[in-house]
């Protein structure tokens, strides 16, 4: 689908080049000298790259010089007699080291071997709200007679008429509507500072007053009646702690005992009796017997060992080694006989032969000696299995009497269980109760206030002071001084700037060098007006006639204002007027000029971008910031990107976006990606103005859905037909159709100041 418009004609671009126009000079009044001074216009200060002109500044502030001095000496004068006319006061310091002080051997038991931790910022900060708590304040007030100086109660020094007078207009308060207290305190607190020292643990407290004794006399009160005031709270503290604790106390000895009681009867009707190590008797039988058991068995293994041991030396024929052989007292006799006779036998044998009675006789003695020691082995075998028989026997006993005690044990768990769940209630008390005990002496020792040190001490304390601490005289004459100085040179080099800036013509829109240029020439403003000089053409450049700029200054200012009422209109209108289609009857350079000048004029508020779908005019490369940056044919093809097609306006905050650069396909522009493209600049601008151009082979989707479309007639278009043209627009789906009176010229082009024009 394609917009069909009635068009009249072809209309010619009417800018082709830069043209500067002379803003008009103020005749002189009849009141004026006219032929003192020629009237010359003065200084531009504002240029049109947005640079100042210091020098014109400078001249202005040297014109007016009078009206910088004057009120700079006054104020500098009525500063000094100011600060000689109010009383001087005078300032001490006293400086408290906070560092958390604590007797070591006052400390509970069980913190003596703790270290302290050192106190951190918010605990020196509490200290200094502590130092302004308002029951110190009295206390100090008391302590001093504040009260009875006319410094702090403003009613001892009589009515004052000034203090009424802002009373009645709310500005201050009425002393007399106040009570004594609260007076005497407003002004012990305008006088007293406290604060923290930063990085540190130190807090100073300042006081001031006109009489330097006093100021002193008080920052000491006031460090002291801090100590006194830590010293009473840990003092009560304590005391509280102590009076509590009796209470309890008295509640747990009955515990205790009752607990105790409990346990014990139980016992004796459980019969569960305690004996040595604190363990039943029935547990302690257990054990012994289980000792005595384990020792028979051993004593039975052991006979039976050594019984098996001998026998096995007898049938073997081997001498007999064993231990309890060797012991007996037979043995060793046997043994020695047996040794002095095999010597006999040997020393005999050494002459006698062995058929010898002498030698028969020494063997024969020698083997009945062999016969009684193996007699008495066989004997100490038997008496080791008789012991391993005994043993036997009685671990067969001890084993029946364990049983039985087990039997008995297991029987008495569950009463055994009761036991010891009421003598654990009861050490739980007694346990309470001795810790009570110890905290309640511990809090009657701490009741003395010479034994709870405050957490802080005085490092430094005040000393009276010669030099007045306010007012500060000669920073409040500077501030002064240079306060009035700045104020009275700002306002006349705003006004300057203010009047510097007010309407005149600047600059067109000038092509891209690619085309033709033509350059500017600011020409000379004389007394009377005169006709602007015509620009000398440069070299390489053919001069292009100018169209004739005669309007009369009455229709600029009426297309001027019909241009800002709609803007202003399409801004109050907000997402309703979140995208708007200018187009005209015709192709034109006056339709991108009026895109261009709405847009301006909305960007003074909102975040507008301007996108050029007619291609057909020089003026959108020429006031873009890159005249050679890619447009939307570049974008649908994929070789730039949103960040590459978006440009600046060079006069104002409007983001411009081109069709594309020259010779680029339009059917391009035809693309339903095109949609996506318009939809994502509408996420991210207030508004989007889309210069259509006549819209001759746009889709007219792309230029109605959710729009509104501003149309540029041509100025012969009657009215009739101005009204059928907005009937077909709205039946083609535009949402509001707004017609201008006639195609905006090229003096209408607002920029970026208040009022500045574009010719």
């Amino acid at each position: 689908m394609r917009l069909a418009f009635w068009r009249t004609g072809k209309y010619r671009a009417v800018v082709q080049r830069v043209i500067s126009k002379p803003a008009p000079v103020a005749k002189p009044v009849a009141s004026e000298p006219v032929a003192s001074e020629p009237v010359v216009a003065r200084p531009v200060a504002a240029l049109e790259s947005g640079d100042l002109d210091l020098h014109a500044l400078g001249q202005a502030l040297m014109r007016r010089r009078s009206w910088i001095i004057v009120p700079t000496v006054l104020a500098a004068v009525l500063s000094i007699a100011a600060v000689n006319m109010v009383s001087p006061r005078y300032k001490s310091e006293v400086r408290i080291l906070i560092d958390g002080r604590e007797n070591v051997f006052l400390r509970p038991n069980g913190e003596r071997s703790e270290e302290r931790n050192a106190l951190d910022a918010e605990a020196v900060t509490s200290q200094v709200q502590l130092l302004q708590s308002r029951d110190l304040a009295r206390e100090i007030i008391r302590k001093n007679k504040l009260a009875e100086r006319p410094e702090f109660d403003p009613v001892l020094q009589g009515l004052s008429p000034v203090r009424s007078l802002l009373a009645l207009f709310g500005i201050g308060r009425d002393p007399f509507s106040l009570t004594p207290e609260e007076r005497v305190l407003d002004a012990y607190y305008d006088r007293f500072t406290a604060y923290a020292v930063d990085k540190s643990r130190v807090v100073v407290v300042e006081f001031q007053s006109r009489d330097p004794e006093l100021a002193a006399r008080v920052a000491d009160s006031i460090a002291e009646g801090y100590l006194v005031l830590q010293q009473g709270a840990r003092q009560a503290q304590a005391k509280s702690a102590s009076q509590w604790l009796a209470g309890e106390i008295e509640s747990l000895r009955k515990k205790v005992a009752d607990a105790e009681s409990r346990v014990e009867d139980f016992r004796s009707k459980s019969s569960l009796f305690v004996g040595t190590n604190n363990t039943t008797l029935s547990n302690q039988q257990m054990g012994e017997l289980n000792t005595q058991l384990n020792n028979a068995r051993a004593l039975k293994s052991d006979a039976e060992s050594k019984a098996r041991l001998i026998k096995e030396m007898l049938q073997s024929g081997k001498p007999i080694e064993a231990s309890e052989v060797l012991n007996s007292e037979l043995i060793r006799r046997l043994s020695e006989q047996r040794v002095t006779l095999r010597a006999q036998l040997a020393e005999q044998s050494s002459t006698l032969l062995d058929g010898h009675p002498r030698i028969k006789e020494l063997k024969a003695q020698l083997a009945d000696i062999d016969r009684q020691i193996r007699e008495e082995a066989g004997k100490v075998s038997r008496s080791l299995d008789n012991d391993s028989r005994i043993a036997s026997g009685r671990v067969e006993g001890l084993s029946a009497s364990l049983d039985q005690l087990k039997k008995q044990a297991s029987s008495n768990n569950g009463q055994d269980v009761q036991l010891r769940a009421l003598e654990r209630e009861a050490k739980a008390q007694r346990d309470l109760l001795e810790s009570y005990l110890a905290k309640y002496r511990e809090a009657k020792t701490r009741e003395n206030i010479e034994a709870a040190p405050a957490d802080g001490r005085i490092i430094s304390r005040a000393t009276v002071s010669n030099t007045p601490a306010y007012p500060k005289k000669l920073p409040i004459v500077l501030i002064a001084t240079l306060a009035t100085l700045l104020l009275s040179a700002g306002a006349i080099v705003t006004g300057e700037l203010l009047r510097m800036t007010a309407p005149r013509a600047v600059a067109v829109f000038a092509p891209s060098g690619a085309a033709r240029r033509t350059p500017v020439r600011a020409p000379a403003v004389e007394a009377e007006a005169e006709p602007a000089l015509e620009p000398e053409p440069e070299p390489g450049f053919e001069q292009e006639p100018e169209p004739a700029l005669r309007e009369p200054q009455a229709e600029v200012a009426t297309a001027i204002g019909e241009i800002e009422q709609l803007a202003e209109t399409l801004v109050d209108a907000g997402a309703s007027a979140h995208k708007v289609t200018v187009l005209g009857t015709a192709a034109s350079e006056s339709i991108t000029l009026t895109a261009l000048t709405l847009a301006r004029l909305m960007s003074r508020r909102m975040k507008v971008v301007v996108v050029d779908l007619a291609a057909s005019s020089l003026t959108i490369p020429a006031v873009s910031a890159d005249p050679n940056a890619p447009g939307l044919a570049e974008l649908m093809q994929g070789e730039a990107s949103f960040a590459q097609i978006i440009t600046k306006d060079r006069l104002s905050r409007v983001h411009l976006v081109s069709a594309g650069r020259p010779g680029f396909d339009r059917a391009l522009l035809q693309s339903p990606r095109l949609t996506l493209a318009i939809d994502a600049l509408l996420r991210v601008y207030d508004h989007v103005l889309l210069d259509a151009g006549a819209a001759s082979d746009l889709p007219a989707e792309l230029l109605t859905a959710q729009a509104r479309a501003v149309l540029v007639p041509d100025a012969s278009m009657a009215n009739e037909a101005r009204t059928l043209m907005c009937d077909q627009l709205r039946a083609v789906g535009f949402s509001e159709v707004t017609m201008l009176s006639g195609p905006c010229q090229p003096m209408d082009a607002v920029g970026v100041g208040p009022r500045v024009v574009a010719a």
